[in-house]
């Protein structure tokens, strides 16, 4: 019997030559087979094509779509580029959760695993671009990246990052305000944007007493401030605790000194500080809790920087 798959056969009859017929005689001349031997003849067909049309019709009819053989991804992952063939198109290597391999083949067209569905594996540093890497010295083991969510906002993240015998790891991150009306690449005195840059942190100080930093700490009462900010918040506390941003200063010296090497209308002092619920006229800010945090782990002997910037900007 022929194959469901393939189809009955359809070969062209052929006329019966003369020994076809001189070999049937002999087997009419025979007469009937016995009963018993033309049912079990009989039984045999039957259970043939039983065996063939039976219960897999579905799977071997000639018009059934024929499925596809699902190899799961953990088991043969496809090969360096080589197409994907799931429903999605999108579980490529490089979209897998970190720690959990290759997503696998339970996603559907519904739910697809795409670029969105996992995170893809962090930039060095938070993003930045490889101008903005350039700038970090070499000797650099500890940096703070405060990254703003565009050029004219003044809302921003902090991120403390360590470097480690297997590169960058990020550790304790904080949200935090800068300048009013954002970042600038050409920061003047008065024009309240934070300068965008790499700089060097070297010294703290405040109004309150050292809470035990590394760093060269000066207590003053110097760093009291009154009055309120842009949205009218109160500034004081403000300098609780500082550290000295080392823009167009002199590094090694207190916060309050007012040595502007580039000049005085390149602007000056600035901080991290306190937060006072607002944005700043060019520093950045953290919650106090935070601030004491960032003074107890920084250490010069880590020669720690601060990188800041819009997100575009440090991507560059």
């Amino acid at each position: 019997m022929a194959s469901s798959i393939e189809g009955p056969h359809r070969g062209r009859p052929r006329a019966p030559s003369p020994g076809d017929r001189r070999s049937a005689v002999p087997a009419r001349c025979r007469g009937r087979l016995p009963m018993p031997v033309l049912a079990l003849l009989m039984a045999v067909l039957l259970t043939g094509c039983a065996a063939t049309t039976g219960s897999t019709a579905g799977e071997s009819s000639p018009t059934a779509a024929v499925p596809e053989t699902i190899i799961p991804m953990s088991a043969a992952p496809p090969a360096a580029g080589a197409p994907d063939n799931t429903a999605s198109g999108k579980t490529a290597a490089g979209n897998a959760a970190p720690g959990t391999g290759v997503p696998g083949t339970e996603s559907t067209a519904q739910g697809r695993t795409d670029a969105g569905a996992y995170p893809d594996t962090p930039a060095p540093l938070g993003n930045l671009g490889p101008r903005t890497l350039a700038l970090i010295p070499g000797n650099a083991r500890q940096v703070v990246v405060v990254t703003g969510r565009d050029r004219d906002a003044n809302r921003s993240e902090a991120v403390l990052y360590r470097r480690t015998a297997s590169g960058w790891k990020a550790g304790m991150s904080w949200p935090a305000h800068n300048a009013l009306n954002g970042w600038t690449d050409d920061h003047l005195a008065g024009d309240l944007r934070s300068p965008i840059g790499v700089f060097t942190l070297s010294d703290a100080g405040g109004l309150l007493p050292d809470p035990g930093t590394l760093l060269p700490y000066d207590e003053s009462p110097e760093f009291s401030i009154d009055g309120t900010g842009f949205r009218g918040e109160p500034l004081a506390g403000s300098f609780d605790y500082v550290v000295a941003i080392d823009y167009n200063r002199v590094p090694g010296t207190s916060p309050l000194d007012r040595t502007r090497p580039l000049g005085t209308d390149r602007g000056g002092g600035i901080w991290l500080h306190v937060d006072h619920d607002g944005p700043t006229q060019g520093c950045v800010s953290l919650e106090e809790q935070h601030m004491r945090q960032l003074l107890l782990v920084l250490d010069p002997e880590q020669h720690p920087v601060i990188v800041m910037g819009d997100a575009g900007s440090l991507s560059r």
